[in-house]
C-alpha cells in the first residue's frame, strides 16, 4: 500500500485530543471558528476546513485519545481522495500511519469498490517504514480469511509459503497426503483425507540456526463442515475463516522476517478441509498420534485440535524456545470474551505478563485464560488416552486447551484462541477477517528477543 509516504505535501492534517480542542479553538482566525460553529461540527470528529478562497486549507481530526493507532481510520476512509500531510507531533507519527492504513483496508480481489484514496505524508521515514510492515503483517491476515474457501485450499497455502519462502530466503517444504502416513502425522491425515484437496503438513524454517527457537503453529482448516457431525447451514456460512490460525501464524512470520527479529522461526501448518465422504473419520473412531496417545473421536466438528495435536508434537521435537499456537478453536471463547477479544493460555508466566502488557500498550487486547488441570478428566477417555470433546457444554476452551497441552509437555508455549472475524464495523477494523492479538504478540517477541 503506498497511501503513506515520506513527505511534507499536501494539505495539513492535525491530529487533536478531545481535551486539547478548547486551547486549539481560541488560537484560530475569526473564519476558522466561525466556519467550525455555523457547520455544526462536533467533537470528537473530523473537518476538512477551507481558506479565505474556499479551497481545502486544512483537515482537523479531533479524537479522544489523539494517541491512538485508531485516531485517523475513519477520517482516511472519508476525506475526499486528495493528497494529506501530517502536521502533530512527531511522537504520534507511526499510530498515525497505521491507523490511515488500516482505516483504508479494502478486501478488493473479487470486487473493486473503485473508490480512490487519500494519500497521507508523514516526515518520519522511520514512521512510514514501521507502519508499512505492522499493516503488512495484518493485511495479509485479514486477506487469507476473508478469502472464499475455493481458492484458500491447502494448495494455496501451500503456494503462498512457497513464495514468502522465496522471498525472505527461508526454506519450505511440505508433506501431502499419504506422506503425511508415512511420517507419522496421523490426525492430520485422518481429519483431511476426506476431501478432494490432499491435506499437508506445511513447514518453513528461516533465520540463523544459533538464535533462539521460536517455533508457530496455526490451525489451517481451510473449511470446516463439521465432517459427519454435520454443522447447520448458519453454522457453516463463515467457516472460511476457520483456517484463521494460519493466517495469523503467517501474519506474524511476515512482521518476524521483515524486521530481522534475531530468532531461528519456524511455522508449522496443518493444512486440511474437514470434508463429508465415503472415507470421512467418524465419531467413536480412535487414533493414534504421532505423539502415542490414542483418542477417541467423541465429535467429528472438534477437528481443530486433533490437526494441531500433531504440528505440535513435531514443533516440541526442535526443543524450542518457545512455541506458539493460532486457532479458531472453540466457540465457548467467543461466547466467555466475544469476538473482539481473544483468549490465551501459556506455560510461561513471564511472557504471559508480557503478551498482556502489549495487547493494553497497542490496543490489540487479549486475555489470559487458566490451564485449570481438575478439568482436564472430562477429557480422559475410557477406552483411549484421551478423547477430543468433553462431555459437559462447561468451560469449553479451556478443556481443548488442556487437550493441547497434553501435545506440549516441556516447551514454554502460548495457545491464542481467535475468532479472526469482526461481526461489526469499528474504525480501521471493518466486517470480515481480522488480525487479533497479532500486534501484541509480535511486540511482546520483539521484547523477548530484541
Amino acid at each position: 500500500m503506498a497511501n503513506v509516504q515520506t513527505g511534507k505535501s499536501g494539505i495539513p492534517l492535525q491530529l487533536i485530543a478531545t481535551a486539547e480542542y478548547d486551547e486549539w479553538f481560541v488560537q484560530q482566525s475569526e473564519f476558522t471558528c466561525n466556519w467550525l460553529m455555523h457547520s455544526g461540527f462536533k467533537t470528537p470528529g473530523f473537518a476538512l476546513l477551507p481558506n479565505s478562497t474556499g479551497n481545502p486549507g486544512s483537515v482537523i481530526v479531533v479524537a479522544d485519545d489523539a494517541d491512538s493507532c485508531w485516531a485517523l481510520a475513519d477520517a482516511a476512509l472519508a476525506l475526499p481522495a486528495a493528497h494529506y500531510h501530517y502536521a502533530g507531533p512527531e511522537a504520534r507519527q507511526q499510530s498515525a500511519g497505521l491507523g490511515w492504513i488500516l482505516g483504508q483496508y479494502q478486501f478488493n480481489r473479487y470486487l473493486d469498490s473503485g473508490q480512490p484514496q487519500a494519500l497521507l505524508d508523514l516526515s518520519s521515514a522511520e514512521a512510514v517504514h514501521q507502519a508499512h510492515l505492522l499493516a503488512d503483517g495484518v493485511c495479509l491476515t485479514r486477506d487469507l480469511v476473508n478469502t472464499p474457501a475455493g481458492d484458500m485450499m491447502p494448495q494455496h497455502l501451500a503456494s503462498l509459503m512457497t513464495t514468502m519462502a522465496t522471498e525472505f530466503d527461508a526454506d519450505f517444504s511440505q508433506l501431502v497426503g499419504d506422506e503425511l502416513l508415512a511420517h507419522n502425522y496421523p490426525t492430520i491425515h485422518m481429519v483431511g483425507r476426506a476431501s478432494e484437496h490432499a491435506p499437508r503438513l506445511l513447514d518453513l524454517s528461516w533465520g540463523d540456526p544459533s538464535h533462539p527457537k521460536l517455533t508457530v503453529v496455526g490451525k489451517g482448516v481451510c473449511f470446516d463442515s463439521g465432517g459427519l457431525d454435520l454443522k447447520s447451514a448458519a453454522g457453516m456460512r463463515l467457516m472460511k475463516k476457520d483456517m484463521g490460525g494460519a493466517a495469523h501464524a503467517l501474519g506474524l512470520a511476515t512482521l518476524i522476517m521483515s524486521r530481522n527479529l534475531p530468532v531461528r522461526l519456524r511455522v508449522l501448518i496443518p493444512a486440511v478441509e474437514n470434508a463429508v465422504s465415503s472415507n470421512a473419520f467418524r465419531p467413536g473412531d480412535i487414533v493414534k498420534t504421532r505423539k502415542g496417545l490414542t483418542v477417541e473421536i467423541d465429535n467429528t466438528d472438534a477437528e481443530g485440535r486433533l490437526v494441531l495435536c500433531d504440528a505440535l508434537a513435531e514443533a516440541e521435537m526442535d526443543n524450542p524456545d518457545l512455541i506458539i499456537d493460532f486457532a479458531t478453536l472453540t466457540g465457548a471463547a467467543r461466547i466467555a470474551l466475544g469476538l473482539e477479544v481473544p483468549a490465551f493460555y501459556s506455560t510461561d508466566a513471564a511472557f504471559a505478563q508480557a503478551l498482556t502488557a502489549a495487547g493494553v500498550d497497542h490496543e490489540d487486547p487479549l486475555w489470559q485464560m487458566p490451564l485449570h488441570q481438575g478439568y482436564g478428566d472430562y477429557m480422559v477417555g475410557t477406552i483411549s488416552d484421551l478423547v477430543n470433546s468433553a462431555p459437559v457444554p462447561y468451560g469449553g476452551s479451556i478443556t481443548a486447551a488442556l487437550f493441547l497441552q497434553h501435545f506440549v509437555e516441556h516447551s514454554p508455549w502460548v495457545h491464542i484462541d481467535v475468532g479472526a472475524w469482526n461481526n461489526r464495523q469499528r474504525p480501521g477494523r471493518p466486517m470480515g477477517g481480522e488480525a487479533m492479538g497479532l500486534r501484541a504478540v509480535f511486540a511482546a517477541l520483539n521484547q523477548r528477543y530484541s
